[in-house]
């Protein structure tokens, strides 16, 4: 029986592990960390953490739910982290998976045995080397800091929002005059923070793309239970409903003072927020465009004003890394990490990656989608098609899914949810089937 390592414990390493029990597969999961749950884990030793005090998901637990595995339901619409990760805790002891980790041992070099074609040469921290059949990367693509680089310097203090803890951490932000760069999620939810009357802060946000900012709840219920994409119409149809729609729900963002979006809804990811506009619409947070130089303490941003700042907070993203492959290898320059059904790299059958997308609107199931067509491939119910054919699919559904996006290090890995996972269910693991019986 092949054996099989999977690196990280967070909710990619849980879920695939799950999966292979099921199964009866053996496997060994490494994890960096003394704990689970990856970028759940609040203050997570590891650094692997991007959560701060206040972060509430902002998927609803209807959505983020694992299919064979509901969230409790005394749950809020939209849980804290404590509770994703006390859900995680829970969902690891119901299915005895941490009987098979193996804690503050992770993965320090991955690479095939001398000699070798297939097969996986893996050191852990311990030092030990051992060999395994098949290797799954779960790693995590939210740990790695990406900032943006602006011309000249900056004589104040600048972190990334993954460092962000609370006002107090790690720096006491009271009184200071903040710019946080960035619209995404967490620039909004930082920036709705530091901008509160009571610390005394000045907040000013820049951002150079615009944003479509939406709500959270619609007619009382979660917006993201609202809709449902369908494989059985174009998801170019389906599109230019939701950008109506979006009229309706004042969704962009220069509308309280940001950059007009230089693209329609959908087109990139738009940023969940209630606070924000209100925030903006207050005067609490001073909209501005991108920054052109660093100048000292001086920022000057490009429609020609500037300011003085203390502190800038880049909330610009993470890159995708994996350390313990040679770059030569496998890498991902500027996120680009090209995967049949964004697991797999044609060529190499005995490695599979799981949770390496931006899947719209949930998560959770998403790579339990993956984790179970992982299983399916490893206990050899599924088999993968001639590397041409990956090739020719990988560039079809990069297509579908990033065509119309904008082409940013952000987006490389998007994937609507709905229209992916009924592709596994209904046509890719059939279709594996059919192959594998073949062969």
């Amino acid at each position: 029986m092949k054996t099989t390592a999977i690196i990280g414990a967070g909710i990619s390493g849980l879920t695939t592990g799950k999966m292979l029990a099921d199964y009866g597969l053996p496997y060994t999961c490494f994890e960096t960390s003394d704990r689970i749950g990856g970028n759940w884990a609040f203050g997570n030793p590891n650094g692997h953490s991007s959560a701060y005090r206040s972060l509430h998901i902002d998927t609803s637990k209807q959505r983020l739910s694992f299919r064979d595995f509901p969230m409790p339901v005394d749950y809020p619409d939209f849980p804290h982290h404590t509770q994703i990760k006390d859900y995680l805790e829970s969902y690891a002891e119901a299915f005895d998976l941490k009987d098979n980790i193996e804690f503050t041992n992770g993965v320090v070099s991955a690479r095939r045995p001398d000699g070798e074609t297939s097969g996986w040469e893996i050191v852990d921290q311990a030092g030990a080397t051992r060999y395994f059949d098949h290797l799954v990367v779960g790693n995590g693509h939210h740990w790695d800091p990406r900032f943006a680089d602006f011309p000249g310097e900056f004589s104040g203090v600048s972190i990334h929002s993954h460092h962000y803890v609370d006002p107090k951490d790690p720096l006491d932000f009271f009184g200071q005059r903040i710019l946080v760069v960035g619209i995404g999620n967490s620039a909004a939810d930082i920036a709705v923070e530091l901008s509160s009357k009571s610390l005394q802060t000045k907040v000013t946000l820049s951002t150079r793309s615009g944003v479509w900012i939406v709500p959270k709840y619609i007619g009382g219920k979660p917006a993201d239970t609202m809709y449902r994409t369908t494989p059985h119409l174009p998801l170019a149809w389906q599109r230019k409903i939701m950008q109506w729609g979006q009229v309706l729900n004042g969704s962009n963002g220069a509308l309280y003072g940001l950059p007009e979006p230089n693209h329609k809804f959908f087109e990139a990811h738009p940023t969940q927020s209630v606070e924000l506009p209100l925030r903006l619409g207050s005067g609490d947070v001073v909209p501005k465009p991108n920054v052109s130089l660093l100048d000292g303490a001086t920022v000057h941003f490009a429609d020609g004003t500037s300011d003085e700042f203390d502190v800038i907070v880049y909330a610009t993203g993470y890159n995708i890394t994996f350390p313990f492959f040679d770059p030569d290898f496998i890498s991902a320059p500027e996120n680009r990490l090209p995967l049949y059904k964004r697991m797999f790299k044609p060529g190499i059958d005995d490695l599979t990656f799981v949770g390496f997308a931006q899947a719209t609107p949930t998560l959770f199931p998403f790579v339990e989608s993956q984790a179970r067509l992982a299983a399916a491939h490893l206990v050899g119910a599924y088999a993968l098609p001639d590397v041409a054919e990956m090739e020719r699919v990988i560039v079809a559904d990069e297509q579908q899914y990033i065509g119309h996006v904008l082409h940013t290090p952000r987006h490389t890995q998007q994937v609507d949810y709905f229209i992916y996972e009924h592709d596994i269910r209904a046509r890719e693991i059939p279709a594996g089937r059919r192959r594998a019986q073949a062969r």
